[in-house]
């Protein structure tokens, strides 16, 4: 509830200070870049068999594109830089963290919590049409590079008598560096729907569950 709570603050302040903002850029430069943020949920996919999502995973990117007009059309097409950051809450955590292969292994529902946090430097790629009305679709591919893969875990640990801890862990290891996918948008002018479905698994092949995420959101632009 807590990190919920900072992403609608986030959103908030975003929008507020990015419609301030808009209103002193000129209509030319609004053309020519974009700048935005995505707020989502992750459905991840080919979870393990012991594993349980919490229903909302949620997480955000902040981009910025450079528009490139296709002769005198209504079509662009963008590239940019963003950083992606995604949160998968479940009811396992990961066991043996620096051996050959990641393992999930359950935990009590009751008073304990894990995560895991994924951050990434993207490079998207759009092709977009504006029309006069407002209207807005897209669709690209993204490239990230994989910045930083931590896990916390708050709980009990299995044969040890410490009671309730707190483990952070700042190096998931058998991650794969680089991830890739499609990207949608749809919508009108400042507000659309986004989606982007990743096609590379979080982890490298053989060393861990091939898991991968397709997150559903919308996406703020205010300029």
């Amino acid at each position: 509830m807590k990190n919920l709570k900072t992403i609608l603050l986030v959103i908030i302040v975003f929008v507020f200070v990015g419609n301030s903002f808009s209103q002193i850029v000129s209509e030319d430069a609004k053309r020519k870049i974009t700048i935005g943020a995505d707020f989502f949920t992750d459905l991840w996919q080919n979870m393990p068999n012991n594993m349980d999502l919490r229903t909302i995973n949620q997480g955000f990117n902040i981009f910025g594109m450079y528009n490139f007009q296709l002769a005198e059309s209504n079509s662009f097409f963008s590239a940019g830089l963003g950083i992606d950051n995604h949160n998968m809450y479940s009811n396992t955590r990961i066991d043996n963290i620096t051996a050959d292969t990641i393992v999930f292994v359950p935990i009590a529902q009751v008073y304990q919590s894990s995560k895991i946090n994924l951050t990434y430097i993207s490079v998207p790629l759009e092709f977009k049409i504006r029309l006069k009305s407002g209207v807005k679709f897209g669709a690209g591919f993204k490239v990230r590079y994989l910045m930083s893969a931590k896990d916390k875990y708050i709980g009990d640990l299995p044969n040890e008598d410490r009671g309730r801890t707190n483990v952070k862990r700042k190096n998931i290891s058998n991650t794969e560096d680089w991830a890739y996918g499609f990207t949608l948008r749809a919508g009108y002018k400042s507000f659309n729907l986004f989606g982007y479905y990743q096609i590379s698994n979080l982890f490298q092949k053989g060393r861990g569950q091939e898991m991968y995420p397709i997150s559903v959101g919308i996406t703020l632009t205010p300029f």
